[in-house]
């Protein structure tokens, strides 16, 4: 009888513990169900999650991309910039890309503040032939209709290494970069480019 006993206990506890299992279930499901209604109610009342952004918002179809203001020793790299930003920008959704402000919903404007460039990789005769480059930017999207300032960045940083032809053992010469390093120029602006109009579209 003792035995007999024991497993009517054995199993009792068997069924408590599927009932704990069961209430566990349950209430995760509850929770679950309250996170969606809470994120379909958020996304009703025209919220977004932070960082997710990946399009503008809807009422801002055109957006002007005037050249920006070039505050380096390096010649035209004002030109370079602000045309990759233009096509990144194209290609991030059905934007109508103007280069001035007239008719504008939005404007994206901004000056190139500093341009460096340090050695990072050497060859065996101790020639640079990497170099790490610095830009810092400052830039602003603003509401064209109603000059509301809706992103702006004071200090945007870009940091990139490059693969260069050129070897030294010191900085390159902005004129050497655009005379014979076009290639790597060409891939810096593109990175940059995709940097900014990220930052832009992760705010929305």
């Amino acid at each position: 009888m003792v035995i007999k006993v024991d497993a009517i206990k054995v199993d009792a506890i068997k069924v408590d513990a599927i009932k704990v299992d069961r209430v566990k279930q349950v209430r995760a499901l509850g929770s679950l169900a309250l996170i969606v209604v809470a994120a379909a109610a958020a996304s009703n009342c025209g919220y977004a999650l932070a960082g997710r952004g990946s399009f503008l918002p809807t009422d801002i179809r055109v957006v002007a991309i005037p050249l920006l203001e070039n505050r380096t020793k390096l010649a035209r790299i004002d030109q370079t910039f602000t045309e990759k930003i233009r096509t990144e920008f194209i290609g991030r959704g059905k934007y109508n890309i103007v280069p001035t402000t007239g008719g504008a919903d939005a404007v994206l404007s901004g000056a190139i503040t500093s341009f460096d460039n340090t050695p990072v990789g050497f060859t065996d005769q101790q020639l640079a032939s990497r170099y790490a480059f610095t830009v810092t930017m400052r830039v602003q999207f603003t509401d064209a209709r109603n000059s509301q300032v809706l992103w702006a960045n004071d200090a945007l940083v870009f940091r990139g290494e490059y693969d260069l032809r050129t070897r030294s053992n010191t900085q390159v010469e902005g004129t050497v970069l655009l005379e014979q390093e076009g290639p790597a120029m060409e891939r810096l602006a593109t990175d940059l480019a995709r940097s900014v109009v990220s930052a832009i579209l992760e705010a929305f």
